[in-house]
């Protein structure tokens, strides 16, 4: 089985700053940084690293070479990756001393992403893999039209959180992932709760307060406590969650472990500096022993 990920690629450019910048403010960094990052990306590594089969579905410019290759790297199929005569997405992200961030992202190839392309990433998919996107790229309305029409199971982390976005493709989704935030967001805008939404499974995660899993088919659910971690950087920790989820949910492991497997891997990954490239594996996991 295979999990087929619409997602961005992005330059992460971090800078260490000794609090996060307020209007108007010029601050110096005290460390600056490049890596790999975009929710896609850090997905893919994360299903890989979850020892899942990660395909790619994604662009990069002339610029992003060495992306793609750290992808390959790090065991994810970059054969749907394509290059397009734009710049490569980039991220400025500042990191502060309490281990909270501030990012502003340039979509560049991500949002050029065309329905003929994704359409063919998916010409091998069949009903037992699932599609995974997110909400920094172009092609979100056709890639779950046609991976749902394929009968895959079809997962929608929904971040950067937009309303509409989500609204738009909610018939097509059996799983969704959101913040407590953006699931406030998304039940005022909406007028509808979690649990009455056409979505099987909605997983909300709530930082240091763990993770609720509502069933709508069956009307239950289950709220799981957070790992206890000191951190020093959550940026990524979502992203790594979810890769980890959905990689554990496609080797057949019940929503229970899946969950608990997210967890553990988010847990590490906020005790750590970058994205993608610090994104922990199984090992790591069953080094840390935190379940």
């Amino acid at each position: 089985m295979t999990v087929f990920n619409l997602g961005s690629i992005n330059a992460d450019l971090f800078y260490r700053v000794p609090h996060l910048l307020a209007p108007g403010e010029t601050l110096a960094s005290t460390k600056h940084s490049r890596g790999l990052g975009g929710k896609g990306a850090n997905m893919s590594v994360a299903i890989a690293r979850a020892a899942a089969r990660a395909v790619h579905i994604g662009a990069v410019g002339s610029d992003g070479r060495w992306a793609v290759e750290r992808l390959l790297e790090y065991g994810v199929d970059t054969r749907s990756i394509v290059e397009l005569d734009t710049v490569t997405g980039h991220a400025v992200i500042m990191v502060d001393d309490q281990g909270e961030n501030a990012i502003l992202i340039h979509p560049g190839a991500n949002r050029a992403l065309t329905e003929t392309h994704i359409a063919s990433a998916l010409g091998a998919a069949s009903e037992e893999d699932f599609f995974l996107f997110q909400n920094e790229t172009s092609g979100q309305v056709e890639g779950a039209t046609l991976a749902s029409a394929r009968g895959m199971r079809v997962v929608y982390a929904a971040a950067p959180f937009d309303a509409k976005a989500v609204e738009a493709v909610l018939p097509m989704l059996d799983i969704l992932v959101v913040n407590a935030v953006e699931a406030q967001q998304l039940t005022d805008e909406l007028g509808v709760a979690l649990a009455d939404l056409p979505v099987r499974d909605v997983i909300v995660t709530l930082g240091g307060d763990g993770c609720r899993w509502i069933n709508t088919d069956e009307g239950t659910e289950q709220t799981f406590p957070a790992i206890p971690v000191t951190a020093v950087d959550t940026t990524g920790a979502g992203d790594t969650f979810t890769g980890f989820l959905v990689a554990a949910l496609d080797r057949g492991l019940p929503m229970e472990q899946a969950i608990s497997l997210g967890q553990q891997a988010g847990a590490i990954m906020v005790t750590r500096h970058g994205t993608a490239d610090v994104i922990p594996d199984l090992k790591d996991i069953q080094d840390a022993r935190l379940a």
